[in-house]
C-alpha cells in the first residue's frame, strides 16, 4: 500500500469521535489583530493544525509565541496599523457615541485595509502562485484580508473570537433573530421588553444597510486600488461564498441560538489544562490564606492606562483588603503600591485563575478572560471599556457571578461595596462554579471540534453541501415578505369579493320584496265609478 493511502486511513481519535486523517494540507491563516488576544486564539487554532502534520503559514501581527520558523511553521510579520508601537489608550480612544463608534470602525477598518495590502511581504505572497487547501481568517473589521483571500482560490473558514454579528452569521445562512439574540455591541438579555426587542432591531437592521451600501464599497474600493481584479466580486458576495464559521462562542455565556451545520461554536477553545505557575507567583498566590485577587485589563487595554485618580482609588481600597492582590501592571514600577499586592508586566492569566486561592477576578469584561473565569470557576467584578465587553459582563452579571462597574462609577466606596458583595456573599462563587461544570460538560473540546471541522472543508473541497439555501434568497424571500404580500392581497380581495357580493344580494332581495307589494288603488277612479 503506497504510503499516503496508508496516511488517508490513518485515523484520529478524539474523545467521543473516530475522525479520519487526512495528509498534510497546505493552511493559510490570514490574521492582522490589533490586539494580543485575538491572536492567542488563532495561534492556539493553527498551532493544533500543525501538531496534526498540516503545514501552517501565518500571517500576522504578533510574532508566535512558540518561534516564527521551523517545522511546519512559516510566519509573515505585518505592521499593526492601529497599535503599531503598543502604546495604545483604549480609555482616550473609545467612543462615546454611536455615529461616534460607527466613524471610529470606519477609520479603523480603511487603516487595516490599506495597511495589510501595501505589505510588500502580503503583495509577494499573492503574487507567488502558491496553493492552499484552506484559508482561514478574522473578518472583524478587516473584511479587505477576505477579499484578498478570494484571489488565492482556497475555501475559506472565519474564526471569530468573540461571539459574532448579526452580518457574520449571515454569510453562511444563520438566522439571527432580533427578537431573542441579542446584539453584541448593546447591553441585552436574551429575554427582551418591547423596547428592548425595537433598540436591537433598528440596531441589527440599520448596521446592515450601513455596512452594505456605505462601509463595504468603501473597503471594495480600496481593493481595486491594490489588487486591480475587475473580476473580483464585491465583498459582500465573497463573504456569502464562506465555507464554515467557527465562533467562540457557547451558550455557557447566556444566549442559546440556533445554528446551521457551517456555523459551528468553539467557545473557550484556547482553555487548556492549567501548567505550572512561576515561582514568585505560586509562593504568593500559596500563602494567601485570605484568598487572593486578580486584576487584570486584558492585552488591549492597560492598567498602566489608568487616569490617576481611579488608580489611587484602586491602591486605597487594595491597601485595606485582607487578600492578596495580583496586578497586570504594565510599568516597571507601581507608585503607592501597597505590601499585599503583586505587580507584573505579563502574567499566566488562565493558570492564575486556576489557583484554589483567588477568590475574584477584576476584568475588563474580554469573551477570552470570562471564558477562562467561567472555566476555572472565578466570581467576577466587571469594568467593560467597550465592544463587547458591555454585554459579556452584563451576561455574567444575569448569570449571577459578577457585579459591573462603570468607567465612570471607579471609586473607593463603588471598588469596596464590589469587592465585598463578591467575596463575602456565597452565591457568586456558587454560581461561578454551576456554570464552570456545564462549561466543561461537552461531548468534544472545543479545540477538537474546531480541528475536526477545518479538516472537513478540507476533505470535501469547501463542503459546498453545508451551504443555506438562505443564501441564494433575496432579502424579501428569505423574510417571506413576498409570501405575507400575496396573502394580504389574497386577503383583502377576498373582503372586497365579499362586501361586493353582499352588496350584491342585498340590492337583490330589496328588489325582490319591492315586486311582491299589492297595487293601490286610486281614489279619484272610485269615485267616478
Amino acid at each position: 500500500m503506497a504510503v499516503g493511502a496508508r496516511l488517508l486511513l490513518t485515523l484520529y481519535v478524539v474523545p467521543g469521535l473516530l475522525v479520519p486523517a487526512l495528509e498534510a494540507a497546505e493552511v493559510l491563516g490570514l490574521f492582522q489583530s490589533p490586539g494580543r488576544s485575538q491572536w492567542v486564539l488563532a495561534e492556539t487554532y493553527l498551532r493544533a493544525l500543525e501538531r496534526r502534520g498540516h503545514r501552517i503559514t501565518a500571517v500576522t501581527t504578533f510574532p508566535s509565541s512558540q518561534g516564527s520558523t521551523g517545522g511546519n511553521w512559516t510566519e509573515i510579520l505585518i505592521p499593526n496599523p492601529i497599535n503599531e508601537h503598543g502604546d495604545l489608550n483604549a480609555f482616550e480612544e473609545v467612543g462615546t457615541g454611536v455615529l461616534d463608534v460607527m466613524k471610529q470602525f470606519l477609520e479603523f477598518s480603511e487603516k487595516t485595509c490599506h495597511g495589510f495590502l501595501k505589505d510588500k511581504n502580503v503583495q509577494k505572497l499573492h503574487k507567488s502562485g502558491k496553493k492552499f487547501d484552506v484559508i482561514v481568517l478574522e473578518n472583524l473589521f478587516t473584511e479587505c484580508v477576505h477579499g484578498y483571500a478570494h484571489g488565492l482560490k482556497a475555501p475559506v473558514i472565519v474564526l471569530s473570537t468573540f461571539g459574532g454579528t448579526d452580518w457574520m452569521a449571515d454569510m453562511v445562512g444563520n438566522p439571527t433573530p432580533y427578537s431573542y439574540v441579542a446584539n453584541p455591541f448593546l447591553e441585552l438579555g436574551t429575554h427582551m421588553g418591547f423596547l428592548e426587542r425595537l433598540q436591537n432591531t433598528l440596531v441589527g437592521v440599520g448596521g446592515k444597510i450601513v455596512r452594505q451600501f456605505l462601509y463595504l464599497p468603501r473597503l471594495d474600493s480600496i481593493l481595486q486600488t491594490y489588487l486591480k481584479d475587475p473580476s473580483l466580486p464585491s465583498l459582500s458576495e465573497i463573504e456569502r461564498q464562506t465555507s464554515l464559521l467557527l465562533v467562540n462562542y457557547h451558550f455557557t455565556h447566556g444566549c442559546p441560538r440556533p445554528l446551521v451545520p457551517s456555523m459551528v461554536e468553539v467557545g473557550g477553545l484556547h482553555v487548556r489544562q492549567p501548567k505550572k505557575l512561576p515561582q514568585d507567583i505560586q509562593k504568593f498566590l500559596d500563602e494567601a490564606t485570605d484568598g487572593a485577587i486578580y486584576f487584570s485589563m486584558g492585552s488591549n487595554v492597560q492598567s498602566a492606562h489608568w487616569p490617576e485618580e481611579k488608580r489611587v482609588a484602586f491602591l486605597k481600597v487594595f491597601s485595606r483588603l485582607k487578600q492578596r492582590v495580583l496586578w497586570k501592571w504594565e510599568k516597571d514600577s507601581l507608585p503607592g503600591q501597597p505590601p499585599n499586592v503583586k505587580t507584573g508586566k505579563w502574567l499566566p492569566q488562565s493558570d492564575i485563575l486556576a489557583h484554589k486561592n483567588v477568590r475574584v477576578f477584576i476584568t475588563h469584561g474580554g469573551l477570552l478572560s470570562t471564558q477562562e473565569a467561567t472555566a476555572r470557576g472565578v466570581p467576577l467584578v466587571g469594568i467593560p471599556v467597550f465592544g463587547d465587553q458591555l454585554l459579556n459582563m452584563a451576561q455574567a452579571q444575569r448569570q449571577g457571578y459578577a457585579i459591573t462597574l462603570a468607567i465612570s462609577n471607579i471609586t473607593e466606596a463603588s471598588l469596596s461595596w464590589a469587592l465585598n458583595e463578591v467575596l463575602n456573599i456565597p452565591r457568586y462563587r456558587g454560581n461561578a462554579r454551576r456554570l464552570s461544570r456545564i462549561f466543561h460538560d461537552r461531548p468534544v473540546k472545543p479545540l477538537d471540534q474546531a480541528v475536526y471541522w477545518t479538516e472537513y472543508v478540507i476533505r470535501h473541497q469547501g463542503a459546498p453541501h453545508l451551504r443555506s439555501a438562505a443564501l441564494d434568497l433575496a432579502w424579501y424571500q428569505y423574510l417571506l415578505l413576498d409570501v405575507v404580500t400575496m396573502l394580504v392581497a389574497a386577503a383583502l380581495l377576498a373582503l372586497l369579493v365579499t362586501r361586493a357580493a353582499f352588496r350584491a344580494v342585498l340590492r337583490l332581495l330589496k328588489g325582490t320584496a319591492g315586486g311582491f307589494k299589492p297595487k293601490r288603488t286610486s281614489t279619484k277612479s272610485n269615485k267616478r265609478d
